[in-house]
């Protein structure tokens, strides 16, 4: 039978959702109850052509509300995709992999293999979906996503996770009105990544950021107006820790719980680190705003450095890439 055409087959709020930008019609369309092209993201993901140039265009894959436990991997290849969920509470990717998963050898296949999700290809796009890695706490590293590519933009997702939930390995990323959750270094990685509005979750005591930021690298993590809470009262959180020495972390404008420690930063017992890496904030607000009772070694920043720390300059680099342009 001849698959109906795909727009008679989009809900109404995806039709509210894409008539946001009346420019963009989805290519591909994903349903778990086959109602769709593909019943699977990584299906949608491999029929998807290799678009080699901006001018060619996105190519939207839509997916409807549901729960898809599947590995999803954006090779290198497939440039210039758009993954639009539904609704990003209702569209889930979920897996739950785990560093100590024993491989066919029995040795286990560690924690860069256990992404639910791993995004290898150059200007990608996620909106409103869920990404999630269910292991749980017991379990350590396990990831929701690895980042390798470059110019990813990620605009009101969900990344759920305990330990190590969002590697931004490396390349440039900027996530705007995400939500992410997890308890010890769950956001990581050498990435240079700007996040706009976004909501840190702690679930259980731990670190928020664990940057491994290059020693050339200009800049690292940016939090700017985001908002960080915890999941009980007994929840306590760092800001962060030094995964490699130069790490580079800066909050500007972030309303912080009482969930977020009073001395603010962590070393990981290397007393080098403590002499490199760069670790700032600026105006800062809410119980767990507390600069008098920061570490000496955090840098200092003024307002003017805060300001001048847009995502144009923080991502822009040698080719003036803005990802707040859609």
């Amino acid at each position: 039978m001849r698959l109906l055409p795909l727009l008679a087959l989009v809900t109404a709020s995806a039709l509210r959702l894409l008539a946001t930008d009346p420019g963009r019609k989805p290519d591909a369309l994903v349903a778990a109850d086959g109602s769709g092209h593909y019943t699977t993201v990584r299906a949608a993901i491999d029929a998807a052509p290799q678009l080699t140039h901006a001018g060619a265009g996105r190519w939207t894959i839509f997916v409807k509300a549901g729960t898809y436990r599947e590995i999803v991997y954006i090779q290198r290849e497939k440039r210039f995709i758009a993954l639009v969920g539904e609704d990003a509470e209702k569209t889930i990717l979920t897996f739950d992999l785990y560093n100590d998963y024993p491989a066919p050898d029995g040795k286990p296949i560690a924690t860069f293999r256990t992404p639910t999700v791993i995004l290898d290809a150059d200007d990608f796009t996620m909106e409103n979906l869920t990404i999630a890695n269910t292991a749980g706490p017991q379990k350590g590293q396990a990831l929701a996503i690895r980042v390798d590519g470059d110019r990813a933009v990620f605009r009101r997702c969900r990344f759920l996770g305990y330990q190590d939930t969002l590697l931004v390995n490396r390349g440039r990323h900027y996530f705007e009105d995400c939500y992410i959750a997890g308890s010890t270094d769950f956001i990581f990685g050498g990435a240079t990544a700007y996040f706009k509005g976004c909501t840190l979750h702690a679930r259980l005591s731990g670190y928020l950021t664990a940057a491994s930021t290059p020693d050339f690298a200009p800049h690292g993590y940016v939090f700017a107006h985001c908002k960080i809470t915890g999941e009980s009262a007994e929840v306590k959180t760092y800001l962060g820790r030094p995964w490699r020495d130069y790490a580079q972390t800066v909050f500007l404008f972030t309303a912080m719980s009482a969930h977020v420690r009073p001395e603010g930063w962590d070393p990981w017992k290397k007393p080098y680190a403590e002499k490199v890496s760069r670790y700032a904030e600026f105006g800062s607000t809410g119980p767990g705003a507390n600069p008098a009772a920061r570490v000496k070694w955090a840098k200092p920043i003024t307002e003017s450095d805060a300001l001048a720390l847009t995502p144009q300059k923080v991502l822009g680099g040698a080719d003036g890439w803005d990802p707040t342009k859609k």
